[in-house]
C-alpha cells in the first residue's frame, strides 16, 4: 500500500512541475505569519468594527516605510461574538524573517455599536486615516510560523461621551504573539536529483514541498510529533525515506545532507 501511494506522489510530481517556482519561494528566509482578532467582553449588545485592511512593520520607525499588507479577510466583525476563548483569522502573509514591532489595522466607515436594541456610529476617525497601531515586538524565525493574536478589550475601548447618543473608539488592543507550528530543512547531497518531500505522519502527509536548485528544502507549518520524511527524486535517483524525525513548535529541525543515490 505505500509503495502505490509513492509511485501516486510520484506521478503527481510530474503533471505539476509549475509548481517549482513555489518552492523556491517557499525556501526563503521568511516566516508565516497570521493575524488573529480575539475580544474581552463589554457591556453592550454589539460593538461592529469595520476592518479594511491588516498591516505589520518591520521597523522601529512610525514612517510608511518596512509596512507590509497581508492577505485580509475584509469585512464587519462584531467584537462581541469572539469572546470566551472564539477568535477569528483576520490575515496571514509569507514575511522575511526578523522583527515585527507592529500591527496596523485599516478600518472603514461601517463601525457601530448597538446599546439598547438601538444602532448607533461608532467614531473612529484617527483609524480611518492612519490605522489602529498596535505594539508588537516579536522575532520570526526562518521556516516557523507564529500567530499573533489582538485582543480587543471593548469595555476600555468604547467611549460614550457626554453628547447623547455619541460613542467613540479609543482602542485598547494588546498583541499576543507565539510560535504555532515547526518545521523540517535540508540538503539534497545531489541537487540534480530535484525531489518532492513529504512529511508524514503513518499514512497522512501532513506537509510538502520541492527541493530547490540548490537541493535545498523547508517543509513549514508543521504540528509537533514524529514523521517520516519522504523524497519523490527524478528519474535516476533514489532517496532512503528517513524516520522518526521529531519537531517542536517554534524550532526549525535541520536533517543536514540527505544522501542522494544514482
Amino acid at each position: 500500500m505505500r509503495h502505490m501511494r509513492l509511485n501516486f506522489l510520484r506521478m503527481t510530481l510530474f503533471t505539476v512541475l509549475g509548481f517549482l517556482l513555489f518552492s523556491c519561494s517557499d525556501d526563503s528566509k521568511t516566516a508565516r505569519l497570521n493575524i488573529r482578532l480575539t475580544d474581552a467582553p463589554g457591556d453592550y449588545e454589539e460593538v461592529n468594527i469595520d476592518i479594511r485592511e491588516v498591516k505589520v512593520n518591520s521597523s522601529d520607525g512610525e514612517g510608511e516605510d518596512g509596512w507590509k499588507s497581508l492577505d485580509v479577510s475584509a469585512g464587519v466583525y462584531n467584537l462581541l461574538e469572539l469572546t470566551n476563548g472564539l477568535d477569528t483569522l483576520l490575515g496571514t502573509a509569507e514575511l522575511p524573517a526578523g522583527k515585527i514591532s507592529q500591527v496596523r489595522l485599516v478600518l472603514g466607515s461601517e463601525n457601530t455599536i448597538m446599546d439598547d436594541g438601538q444602532i448607533y456610529e461608532l467614531k473612529t476617525p484617527s483609524a480611518q486615516q492612519s490605522g489602529l497601531k498596535v505594539k508588537v515586538n516579536a522575532d520570526l524565525v526562518e521556516g516557523i510560523t507564529y500567530t499573533i493574536l489582538l485582543d480587543f478589550d471593548v469595555a476600555r475601548s468604547v467611549v460614550k461621551t457626554g453628547a447623547p447618543d455619541k460613542y467613540i473608539l479609543k482602542p485598547v488592543i494588546r498583541a499576543i504573539a507565539e510560535a504555532t507550528a515547526g518545521a523540517i530543512k535540508g540538503t539534497l547531497s545531489k541537487p540534480a536529483a530535484s525531489a518532492a518531500v513529504y512529511a508524514i505522519v503513518e499514512a497522512d502527509t501532513v506537509g510538502t514541498t520541492f527541493t530547490n536548485d540548490a537541493g535545498m528544502f523547508t517543509i513549514k507549518g508543521l504540528p509537533a510529533g514524529s514523521y517520516t520524511i519522504s523524497f519523490s527524486p527524478a528519474e535516476g535517483f533514489v532517496i532512503n525515506d528517513i524516520e522518526d524525525v521529531e519537531v517542536s513548535i517554534g524550532v526549525v529541525t535541520d536533517l543536514g545532507e540527505v544522501i542522494v543515490e544514482d
